[in-house]
C-alpha cells in the first residue's frame, strides 16, 4: 500500500483514505487498535481558548480601556458590513436566477406550444436538456476541479468550523465565488436544489474575510484589524455571518440568531447574541430595501427574504381542535420520510466515496442527474393530463401541452418553474388547480430526485426541495380533510409538511397539499394551503431535525404567528420519529 493512504475499519468493511483524491476504496487490511492514523487525522482543531497568562494580561494592561472601547466599536461596524454584504450577495443570486430562469422557461414554453399540434415535442425536450446541461456542467466543473469545498449547501462544514474543526479553504474568497456561481447554475439548470442553504456558507465566508483585514486568496494584507486575527474572534464573526445568511434567505432575523445558537456555535455569550441579532437585522433590511425597489415598490419593504411564501389570509391559517391530530399525523409522515431520506442518502454517499473517485466521474454524475430530472419532468407532463382552465394557472408561463384551447397542463406548470415557485403554488393556488394524482406523482418523483441530487458535486441547498415535497403531500391530506370539512384551508397543511429547506420545501409542500386534498374530502370547506404549509415544515424537520429555529424561521417567513402551535407540534413529532430511526 502506498504511503499516501490511510486504512481504517467501518461497519461496511475495511476502507482506505487516499489523500491524493480524497476518496475511498475497499482494502483488506485495517489500522492497528489505538492508531491515530485515520481519516480525521488530516484535520486540525482550532484554538478557541484564550490563554490568559502573564504576557497576555500585561499586553491588555498596556493597551488600556480606550483600546477596549475602540475594539468593541469596530466589532459592531464589522457586524454591520457583514449584514450588508451578505444581503448583497443574496440579491445578486436571486436576481440572476430570476432573470435567467424566466428567459429559459419562456423560451421552452414557446417551443412546446408551437410543437403541441405539429407532433415535434422532441424539440422542446432537447432544448430543455440543453438549457439544463450547460449551466450544470459549468457549475459542477468549477466545484469538482477548482474548489471542492464549495460542494452542497456548506451548512455542515460551517457547523464543524464553529465547533472547532479547521476545514481547509472553507472560508476563502475563491470558495465564495464558486459557491455563488454554483448555486445559480444549479437552480437555473433545473435540479432539485435551492439557494437558501448556501447563503449560510456565503455569510460565513463574508464574515471571515472582512473581519481579518486580509485575503489569503489574493495574497493581500491590508494591515488593519490585526487584533481580530485569533481563532476565537474569527469564530464569533462567522457565527454572525451564518445568522445573516439565514436572515437574508428567509427574511428571519430572529430565526438567524436561533439557528446559530441551536445548530451552529457551541461558544456563546450575551454580547455576541446582540451583535449577531444586529447583523441579521441589517441583512434582512438591506435585502428588503433593495428588492422592494427593484420590483417597483420602493419604500414598501414587501420582500422579506429570498424565499417568499406569499401572504396567507387569516382564514387560511386558522385551525380547529379536530385538526391537531391531523397535524401530528403529518409530523409522523415527515419524520418517517425524513429518516428514509437520511438513510438512503447515506448509502448513496458511501457508494460515491467508494466508486466515484475521479473528478470527471463526479461531473458526469451531475450531468446525468440533470438529464434524468428533465426527462422525468417531461414524461410526467406527457403522462398526467391534468388540464385546468386558464385563470387557475400557478405560473407565469402556462403550457397548453395535450390540453384544449383555454386550458393549461398543471403538471407542466409545476415543472416549468423554479421549485420555490412550486412551493408558493401549493400554498396559495385554488383547491381545484391541482388534483390528487398530480400531487402524488410530483411528491414521489421530486422526493427521489432530491435524494439523488443531494451530495452531487454541485452547490445547492436542501431547504426548498424538501419544502416542495412536503407541501405537495400536505396539500393532498388537506384535500382529504376538505371532503368532510369543506371550509378548511388545505394550504396550511402544505406548509406544515414542507419543513426541509428548498428541495425539501418543494417536496414537502407537494405531499402536504396532497394530504390537504384528503382532508378536503371529509371537510369540504377546508383550505388545502395550510396543509401544504404543515407538510412542508414536517418534511424539512424530518430531514434536518431542527425545532426551535425552524419554527421561528417559518413563522417569520409566513408573517403570521397564528400557526405557531401547529408548526411546533409538527416539527417536534417529525424530530422524535426521525431520531428514533436514524
Amino acid at each position: 500500500m502506498s504511503s499516501n493512504q490511510n486504512r481504517f475499519t467501518t461497519k461496511y468493511g475495511t476502507m482506505s483514505h487516499n489523500k491524493k483524491f480524497d476518496s475511498f476504496s475497499e482494502k483488506e487490511d485495517s489500522v492497528p487498535i489505538g492508531s491515530l492514523n485515520i481519516l480525521s487525522a488530516k484535520y486540525e482543531s482550532l484554538d478557541y481558548e484564550i490563554v490568559e497568562n502573564y504576557v497576555y494580561r500585561d499586553e491588555e494592561r498596556k493597551k488600556g480601556y480606550p483600546f477596549v472601547v475602540k475594539k468593541n466599536f469596530v466589532r459592531w461596524v464589522i457586524f454591520f458590513w457583514i449584514g450588508v454584504i451578505t444581503a448583497t450577495i443574496g440579491i445578486i443570486i436571486d436576481l440572476s436566477i430570476e432573470t435567467i430562469a424566466d428567459l429559459k422557461f419562456s423560451h421552452v414554453k414557446k417551443y412546446i406550444d408551437k410543437c403541441n399540434e405539429s407532433d415535434c415535442l422532441w424539440r422542446p425536450y432537447l432544448l430543455l436538456l440543453a438549457y439544463n446541461i450547460v449551466p450544470v456542467l459549468i457549475g459542477s466543473t468549477l466545484v469538482a476541479y477548482v474548489e471542492p469545498v464549495a460542494l452542497g449547501s456548506g451548512i455542515p462544514q460551517v457547523k464543524c468550523y464553529l465547533n472547532g474543526i479547521k476545514i481547509p479553504r472553507l472560508v476563502r474568497i475563491k470558495t465564495l465565488f464558486i459557491k455563488v456561481i454554483g448555486v445559480i447554475t444549479t437552480v437555473v439548470g433545473g435540479m432539485c436544489g435551492g439557494k437558501e442553504g448556501p447563503m449560510i456558507h456565503a455569510g460565513a465566508v463574508v464574515a471571515a474575510g472582512i473581519s481579518q483585514g486580509k485575503s489569503t486568496t489574493f495574497h493581500k494584507d491590508f494591515g488593519v484589524l490585526n487584533y481580530f486575527r485569533e481563532d476565537h474572534e474569527k469564530r464569533d464573526f462567522v457565527s454572525g455571518g451564518a445568522a445573516a445568511g439565514v436572515a437574508a434567505a428567509f427574511g428571519s432575523p430572529v430565526g438567524g440568531v436561533l439557528f446559530s445558537l441551536e445548530e451552529g456555535a457551541s461558544f456563546w455569550n450575551q454580547g455576541l447574541t446582540w451583535r449577531i441579532f444586529f447583523s441579521s437585522m441589517i441583512s434582512t433590511f438591506t435585502l428588503n430595501l433593495v428588492l422592494s425597489a427593484y420590483h417597483g415598490h420602493p419604500g414598501e419593504l414587501t420582500y422579506w427574504g429570498l424565499l417568499n411564501f406569499g401572504k396567507f389570509s387569516n382564514f387560511a391559517l386558522s385551525y380547529q381542535m379536530f385538526e391537531l391530530p391531523i397535524f401530528i399525523f403529518i409530523g409522523i409522515i415527515g419524520g418517517l420520510t425524513g429518516a428514509l431520506f437520511c438513510h438512503l442518502n447515506y448509502k448513496l454517499t458511501v457508494f460515491r466515496m467508494r466508486h466515484l473517485v475521479d473528478r470527471w466521474k463526479k461531473v458526469l454524475e451531475a450531468v446525468l442527474v440533470c438529464c434524468c430530472t428533465a426527462t422525468v419532468g417531461v414524461l410526467l407532463m406527457l403522462w398526467q393530463n391534468d388540464c385546468k382552465p386558464l385563470g387557475l394557472d400557478p405560473t407565469k408561463n402556462p403550457v397548453q401541452l395535450n390540453c384544449n384551447d383555454g386550458e393549461f397542463n398543471s403538471m407542466a406548470s409545476l415543472w416549468l418553474q423554479v421549485p420555490e415557485a412550486s412551493v408558493r403554488s401549493f400554498f396559495h393556488d385554488p383547491t381545484e388547480s391541482l388534483n390528487a394524482t398530480t400531487l402524488v406523482y410530483f411528491a414521489i418523483s421530486f422526493y427521489l430526485l432530491t435524494i439523488w441530487t443531494y451530495g452531487l458535486s454541485v452547490s445547492a441547498g436542501l431547504f426548498i426541495p424538501c419544502l416542495a415535497t412536503g407541501a405537495a403531500w400536505g396539500r393532498l391530506i388537506g384535500l382529504g380533510v376538505q371532503c368532510v370539512f369543506p371550509n378548511v384551508d388545505v394550504g396550511k397543511y402544505a406548509l406544515v409538511s414542507a419543513g426541509l429547506f428548498i428541495p425539501c420545501l418543494a417536496t414537502g409542500a407537494a405531499w402536504g397539499r396532497l394530504i390537504g386534498l384528503g382532508v378536503q374530502c371529509v371537510f369540504p370547506n377546508v383550505d388545502v394551503g395550510k396543509y401544504a404549509l404543515v407538510g412542508a415544515a414536517s418534511q424539512l424537520g424530518g430531514a434536518v431535525r431542527m425545532t426551535i429555529s425552524l419554527t421561528v424561521i417559518l413563522i417569520e417567513a409566513t408573517g403570521d404567528i397564528t400557526f405557531g402551535l401547529p408548526l411546533m407540534i409538527c416539527l417536534l413529532t417529525a424530530k422524535w420519529i426521525g431520531d428514533y430511526f436514524t
